[in-house]
């Protein structure tokens, strides 16, 4: 599986994206939060079983902690909480001490941490699911699970017809969103276009599983490709933690009660 070079790479590189078109709302505070839990978060059984195996501790208490938390949802159910709470004390203790600058000037909330410590689990495995055990983890086999394999998939006119409508509906609709329409907000438009797409990928994500657990005999929902597979990961891996960052970004107006002078 992936090592902590590409866990920190991957994660650095896109908070630091966020930081450079978010103009300072996502700041060094959340991209370090982002990319440690991302890097040593779930990761943190491993250590523990080796800590424990060098010390003498018993390999059974390193390997149960390694077996609890190594999960993309396990880990923040357990140790969200009080992990949040550590890391904004952290984020004021190094904004008092003038150790990591903030453009807000404000240290990270426990809501913030929590949503950043949530991102960086689920990237975290967005990495270890297609590039561990050989290709062989059971979310990559469950992916490909999805496609069709037993030879040319035969192409059927009501697949045809679902698929033409909802991608005329995506694309349609966005279109009709972002016209020219003088006095229209531009944060409107994001927030009806995100619903657009949010309804038609689980539009589609439901035909495609009707199509694979639900239709007897089985028929492939889009040719050969595994689109319900690929739908689910990467809305669950790629799509929600970066969203979580969004969401853990300061807000325009910052309370001037809440910055430290520095």
């Amino acid at each position: 599986m992936p090592g902590p070079g590409p866990h920190m790479l991957y994660t650095l590189s896109t908070g630091q994206a966020l930081m450079s078109i978010s103009n300072g709302r996502f700041g060094p505070h959340h991209c370090l939060v982002y990319a440690i839990n991302a890097f040593f978060g779930p990761d943190i059984g491993s250590f523990s079983e080796w800590l424990t195996s060098v010390f003498g501790l018993g390999h059974s208490v390193g390997y149960t902690m390694e077996s609890l938390v190594h999960h993309p949802f396990y880990y923040v159910i357990i140790l969200g909480l009080p992990l949040s709470w550590f890391y904004s004390w952290v984020s004021r203790v190094l904004l008092h001490r003038r150790l990591l600058d903030s453009v807000s000037g404000v240290p990270l909330s426990r809501r913030q941490c929590f949503l950043l410590v949530s991102a960086g689990s689920l990237s975290h495995f967005f990495l270890d699911h297609l590039f561990e055990e050989n290709g062989q983890s059971s979310m990559y086999k469950w992916i490909l699970s999805t496609g069709w394999w037993s030879g040319r998939a035969p192409i059927t006119p009501d697949t045809v017809a679902v698929i033409s409508f909802l991608s005329f509906c995506l694309i349609g609709g966005f279109t009709y969103i972002n016209r020219v329409v003088p006095g229209k907000p531009q944060r409107s438009r994001y927030q009806q276009s995100a619903r657009l797409i949010l309804v038609v990928v689980i539009c589609y994500a439901l035909w495609c599983a009707s199509q694979i657990y639900f239709v007897t005999p089985r028929r492939p929902a889009v040719g050969e490709e595994a689109d319900l597979g690929v739908i689910v990961f990467l809305s669950c891996f790629f799509f929600l933690p970066h969203y979580l960052c969004i969401l853990s970004m300061n807000s325009n107006d910052v309370e001037l009660s809440e910055r430290i002078p520095l």
